[in-house]
């Protein structure tokens, strides 16, 4: 019994270690500003969040959640995929409002498929570039 939650732990401290390198990769090679603010995407097993950073200033300019209270009540009935799909819209909708058009798109350690790629692609959708 001992061994087993003992390979659990060196399995998970493997693929703490790979989503960190991975993250670093990631970040390292964009940076937001204020005209084109990085918008990073977390995802759980539960939830997905985005929000537009401005490194410069180290301001989040925009965010959008699906625990959210503009959306929580609407994302009861819908599957995960649907409900990152309204999250990129509604993240887009308020970037769009303080007159931003282009970002960076900053996926973090999560691969790009799946609710990241919905997210992505109903940000674009609703009118932002990257």
């Amino acid at each position: 019994m001992e061994n087993q939650q003992g390979c659990k732990i060196l399995a998970s401290k493997k693929i703490e270690k790979r989503r960190s390198k991975r993250e670093k990769r990631v970040r390292g090679k964009i940076f937001g500003t204020q005209e084109r603010p990085r918008l990073s995407v977390f995802r759980s097993s539960m939830h997905i969040y985005a929000q537009a950073i401005a490194d410069d200033l180290g301001e989040t300019l925009a965010e959008a959640s699906t625990v959210s209270k503009q959306l929580k009540g609407k994302l009861s009935a819908l599957k995960k995929k649907e409900a990152a799909a309204e999250v990129g819209k509604l993240v887009a909708e308020r970037l769009l409002s303080k007159d931003i058009r282009e970002v960076v798109f900053d996926r973090g350690m999560f691969l790009y498929h799946g609710r990241v790629k919905v997210l992505a692609e109903a940000a674009r959708g609703a009118g932002l570039k990257f």
